[in-house]
């Protein structure tokens, strides 16, 4: 069975798409960091797409890792020439299998910066995106202000030290980019944060001005952050799938990607350099990305963090199987309209009735194998950023919050590192240490976990949260989950 690249494409089943237009033609006018999965279902795909079409061959994407586990991705997309498999499973069992070859280039910073800074700031690259993940953005959790104290951050601040970190290799190729009389590109998020664009915008800044008060003025002057709300569920690629492409398709492929057939992409039309005809493949292209931001981060988001501590908890282990339970989804319709929906804005072309019932849907795909370990890693950058803001609002105006204090007291229950059966728990969290000391005394001080004001803020203050999170927390040790979602049930 052949390995992909250039060479086998020829050689693949015909059920297999593969790129129509010749990749040899494509130059690279995209630098992406963040090379993972879910960027290469989406933006990658959509720019596939276009390129199938005939367009956008100068918006090649040039990958670039900064991260020490981002050197594998380095050696894959060298082997396979950039290509890769991506199989969208239908709930029926169908799979729909496609070659993405708009990835033609891949650079592993640690190894060469001056080449990663050198393709930035040559004329042709228009736009540097970035899935970097929420805690990609290095601000603080409560304040919202950038972090100084980061070593890498600091490193990069330090006088002709080679950049390591995104931040560093962004604020440098605009500085050569100004300083040769080259138009900046555009930096465009592609992560789940409200405002990702001004919140990129408000980081990328606050570093430039630490390095050059100069650079800094001329960023925020000349550079664009445009929003964007992205959506596809993208579970990590298994060895089950790796094997399962090659017994299907017929495809050695060290590094596939399978996801669900949805997708949804929402993009501010806000580019210094021009961009990709997205809107011909499907992008939304909007005024105002906040309405669709809020709907996916406290619907879908928000929701991915009420079923996965609560199912994990119970003994279940992919976010199928806890969807395919009533108890549990009716839970999650429960928050979605309750505490979620109500502090959305209109929504536009959007029927949230029927949103909440595709999420519901999209959740229990048994195809798609989402774990909820995956779901519940790095919850200290999710919980505060998709959560948190609902029970803020909700509290503020009088509004349910019963169902959200209950999703936090199962983090906390979860922190305490074993299920319900006595199995251990692997925390994968930049903080597990301090969660898993804190939520120690849970039960000897039923406050424990949500007096850090870093992670929460002031929601200790409140008693009516306070009371509720205590509540749900006294069921999940007396009772366990389901009784405690039966509780939440009746209220």
């Amino acid at each position: 069975m052949p390995a992909l690249n250039n060479a086998a494409l020829g050689q693949l089943d015909a059920g297999v798409a593969t790129p129509t237009y010749d990749r040899s033609q494509v130059t690279a006018g995209i630098v992406h960091f963040g090379v993972g999965g879910f960027h290469r279902a989406h933006q990658a795909m959509y720019l596939d797409d276009l390129m199938n079409a005939g367009q956008a061959l100068d918006f090649g994407i040039c990958g670039v890792g900064v991260m020490p586990s981002d050197k594998h991705m380095a050696d894959v997309m060298a082997a396979q020439d950039g290509l890769y498999t991506l199989v969208e499973k239908h709930a029926d069992g169908t799979y729909a299998p496609r070659v993405i070859g708009s990835i033609i280039d891949y650079k592993f910073a640690p190894d060469n910066v001056e080449d990663v800074l050198a393709t930035m700031a040559a004329e042709t690259t228009k736009i540097v995106s970035l899935t970097v993940t929420e805690g990609g953005y290095n601000f603080h959790h409560v304040t919202g202000e950038f972090d100084f104290d980061n070593a890498d951050v600091a490193h990069d601040l330090s006088d002709r030290a080679a950049p390591k970190t995104t931040f560093g290799l962004v604020a440098e190729a605009l500085c050569r980019r100004r300083a040769a009389g080259t138009p900046p590109f555009t930096v465009m998020s592609c992560d789940n944060i409200q405002g990702n664009g001004d919140v990129a915008r408000e980081m990328f800044t606050a570093f430039a001005n630490a390095k050059n008060a100069e650079l800094g003025a001329w960023i925020v002057d000349n550079v664009a952050f445009p929003n964007s709300m992205v959506d596809r569920i993208t579970p990590v690629t298994t060895d089950a799938d790796r094997g399962e492409i090659t017994e299907r398709f017929g495809i050695t492929d060290a590094w596939p990607v399978v996801c669900e057939p949805f997708t949804q992409w929402v993009l501010e039309d806000h580019f210094t350099l021009g961009r990709p005809a997205y809107d011909d493949v499907g992008v939304q292209i909007v005024d105002d990305v906040m309405p669709y931001e809020l709907m996916k981060l406290r619907l879908l988001n928000a929701s991915h963090q009420a079923l996965t501590y609560f199912g994990y908890l119970a003994g279940y282990r992919y976010a199928h199987e806890v969807c395919q339970d009533p108890l549990f989804a009716d839970f999650l319709m429960a928050y979605m309209t309750h505490e979620g929906q109500p502090t959305l804005r209109p929504v536009p072309g959007v029927d949230l009735d029927d949103y909440k019932q595709t999420l519901i849907a999209r959740f229990s795909n048994p195809e798609i194998r989402d774990t909820l370990a995956r779901l519940c890693a790095e919850s200290s950058d999710r919980i505060p950023k998709w959560l948190m803001p609902v029970v803020r609002e909700q509290l503020a105006a009088g509004g349910d919050i019963h169902r959200s204090a209950a999703v936090v007291a199962s983090w906390a229950r979860y922190a305490e590192g074993t299920d319900e059966a006595g199995e251990p728990i692997e925390i994968v969290d930049r903080l597990a240490e301090s969660l898993k000391t804190t939520a120690k005394h849970n039960r000897d001080n039923p406050t424990a976990f949500i007096e850090n004001r870093e992670l929460f803020g002031d929601v200790i203050d409140d008693e009516r949260f306070v009371s509720a999170y205590t509540q749900a927390l006294d069921c999940l040790h007396r009772d366990g989950a389901r009784a405690t979602l039966e509780m939440l049930a009746r209220k």
